[in-house]
């Protein structure tokens, strides 16, 4: 697979992964994501795959978000080096927040090996609990206002919506669980691993490093080659990705906005 393949190919494996358990139609020369059950969670709220370049389609796609979106606490766009530049400059000029991602793949093996430890799949409902349990932690670790904390309960059936084919799973020291991470196959012989976390008490124990093991041994189980992880570009875990031998292969690009309340 060549680079640009390879770029291409983990963006849609990504892109699809939060498609995963929602609605998707496409309008307006864009992908819709949606699940009403949850507005609140962003992944599970955005439009992907925009290809409206000129201003009448820019128009007709933003008009049409507003009515498909309409009473949800956000607007969120997804989008990657083939998007419009037209499209991308309409949302910077309006003032959408903007998040850059590092997508970064793992084609072979990892460099170095883990430290041991206990790594289970979520699968009873206490191991949901002590998920969710992590998700309170995140959240509060964050520091996020109300408009941008994530509902512990709507976090929770987002993750439920992906299992099966995603695969939850749990590092423990002793009875508590310490850290999540998730797990997918994917398309097209490329697999994923997502959404990571360490309890900030038991970070730089080598934990989250077994986790990453552990998933990507099971996306190759279920027939992964190629391995995608995401990472925020500004953020200290890409360069944990790459001592293991991730490397980056395209920028995800999110912009947001977050409306108040009237």
């Amino acid at each position: 697979m060549t680079r640009g393949s390879l770029a291409r190919t983990a963006l849609r494996v990504n892109s699809e992964l939060l498609a995963l358990g929602h609605e998707q139609f496409e309008a307006e020369g864009a992908m819709f994501v949606r699940n009403r059950a949850i507005p609140a969670i962003r992944d599970a709220n955005h439009v992907t795959k925009v290809t409206a370049r000129t201003e009448a389609e820019i128009d007709a796609l933003l008009r049409r978000v507003e009515i498909e979106f309409e009473g949800f606490p956000h607007r969120r766009f997804d989008l990657d080096f083939t998007t419009p530049p037209e499209f991308e400059a309409r949302l910077a000029y309006e003032g959408y927040k903007r998040y850059d991602s590092l997508v970064m793949v793992l084609e072979g093996d990892f460099k170095g090996q883990p430290k041991r430890h206990d790594i289970r799949p979520v699968e009873s409902e206490a191991d949901w609990r002590r998920l969710v349990e992590l998700f309170r932690i995140a959240n509060s670790e964050a520091g996020w206002d109300e408009l941008n904390r994530k509902p512990l309960e709507d976090a929770l059936q987002e993750a439920k919506s992906k299992t099966p084919p995603v695969r939850w799973w749990l590092a423990f020291m002793g009875d508590e669980a310490v850290a999540h991470l998730y797990s997918w196959s994917g398309l097209d012989g490329v697999g994923q691993v997502e959404d990571l976390f360490t309890h900030p008490e038991y970070r730089h124990r080598g934990i989250a490093t077994a986790l990453i093991h552990r998933c990507v041994a099971d996306a190759r189980e279920g027939g992964a080659g190629p391995v995608v992880i995401v990472a925020k570009a500004n953020d200290t875990p890409k360069q944990i990705y790459t001592k293991m031998g991730f490397r980056p292969v395209a920028v995800q690009t999110l912009y947001e906005r977050i409306l108040t309340p009237s």
